[in-house]
């Protein structure tokens, strides 16, 4: 039998939507914009001096229902990855179901086939619907905790879908999935006339954003295995902990068991399944102040960080700074070239800008701010502003020519210092500052 998803997609699907509202496209259609996109496209390889890819994805125009969609899609590989040592603590260790009944599993209990003990009825019988009352159970709860986590990722899918604008959608799991290009259009349209600026620029305006992702990953083939990796990497180091209770000491037991078993690398599990916390131990910890502790760092924002622990940490810290480098590379071009000729760009700009600082102040940005704090992530508006003044100082002090290096391997990518202080990347790939 199968291992059933530990997800309930639907469920996030229906609750997305249901967060999300679905307001009117309000006159933004992506055949107004995807006449000028290879032009854009044109402009953008120009001025970054990367390769067009060899075609570029359609402008689509979503609703939020249809943005939630395509996003659930892209994440759920990764998800169900991630999740699937949980799922199989429903299946036993010789990997038969506990839904087998009153006799697969029970049968050979007793070696003469039956316990002078069972009584009239025969324990075995007993046994076997015991297992099968269990196993409806253990599918009942199951079945909640799939509704459960589809509910929590709907929520969190739901109200990211209310602020998006744009999206280059690429799977980096699955690469024969082919990217997307999408604009958001009641957000767009909401956007422009909050802020008073012209829609039609303003989309076209992130259109260049997103169609710079694209020039991005064709320009440098290797950015997308290079980020697909480091997420794999990151989630195989997750199952390992999930499937042996998070302790760094069974994380390296079961590495080397993988090492050393005949049957590594043929997608076995790690032994003894994934386990939830034993509130036993969770009671230990408050006693011995460690939990009092656990909540301290929490509060600091290092919640993620002690979760992963500091080698998975430090592989995170490296995928956020080259997604800073993707997002903060994008917001310098779509300014560089929007210039040409977007008139009202300086209006766009802060228009753009007044929107980001809203949702810090904003109460409807206070669960973004909880969430950043709780986790200690860069979320995307940090990216921005991070990359973004990285790659202004290189251009100002170098030309976009030597911006242009970044994007030659993962080699030459800047670390999180080097994001913070472009000189120390200037003077790493020996351009004088």
């Amino acid at each position: 039998m199968g291992v059933r998803p530990a997800i309930d997609w639907g469920t996030a699907q229906r609750v997305g939507e249901l967060v999300a509202g679905s307001p009117p496209y309000g006159g933004v259609l992506a055949r107004s914009v995807q006449p000028l996109a290879h032009d854009f496209a044109r402009r953008v390889g120009e001025y970054t001096g990367l390769q067009l890819p060899p075609e570029l994805p359609p402008l689509e125009t979503l609703d939020r229902p249809g943005w939630i969609a395509a996003n659930l899609k892209t994440m759920r590989p990764l998800l169900d990855s991630l999740t699937e040592s949980a799922a199989g603590e429903s299946q036993s260790p010789t990997g038969a179901s506990e839904s087998e009944g009153s006799t697969g599993g029970f049968e050979n209990q007793s070696p003469t086939g039956g316990s002078e003990s069972e009584g009239p009825t025969g324990g075995f019988e007993i046994r076997g619907l015991a297992g099968a009352a269990e196993s409806r159970l253990t599918g009942s709860l199951h079945s909640a905790a799939g509704h459960m986590l589809g509910a929590q990722l709907g929520g969190v899918t739901g109200l990211l879908s209310q602020r998006v604008l744009g999206q280059y959608d690429i799977s980096l799991l699955d690469p024969a999935a082919a990217p997307r290009l999408l604009l958001l259009a009641p957000n767009l349209a909401a956007a422009a006339r909050n802020l008073g600026v012209d829609r039609d620029e303003l989309t076209a305006w992130v259109a260049i954003h997103e169609i710079t992702h694209a020039v991005q990953f064709s320009g440098a083939p290797w950015l997308r295995e290079h980020l697909g990796g480091m997420l794999r990497e990151l989630l195989a180091g997750l199952q390992v902990s999930l499937a042996n209770g998070g302790s760094e000491r069974d994380h390296e037991s079961s590495r080397r068991q993988a090492t050393d078993s005949p049957r590594a690398g043929t997608g076995s599990r790690p032994q003894g399944g994934a386990r939830l916390p034993d509130p036993r131990e969770l009671l230990s910890r408050a006693r011995s102040g460690e939990l009092r502790d656990l909540l301290e760092r929490a509060r600091r924002g290092e919640l993620l960080r002690l979760t992963l622990g500091e080698d998975r940490w430090l592989l995170v810290e490296r995928m956020q700074a080259t997604m800073s480098l993707i997002e903060g590379h994008a917001e310098h071009t779509m300014d560089a070239v929007g210039a040409e000729f977007l008139p009202s760009l300086p209006r766009l700009r802060s228009a753009m800008n007044r929107r980001r600082e809203s949702y810090r102040r904003s109460a409807s940005g206070l669960p973004w701010r909880v969430l950043e704090r709780l986790l200690g992530l860069e979320l995307k508006l940090r990216q921005y502003e991070i990359g973004r003044r990285f790659c202004d100082a290189v251009v100002e002090s170098a030309g976009a020519q030597t911006l242009a290096i970044a994007w030659s391997s993962p080699a030459e990518l800047p670390t999180t210092a080097e994001l913070a202080t472009p000189a120390l990347w200037l003077e790493r790939i020996q351009v004088p500052a």
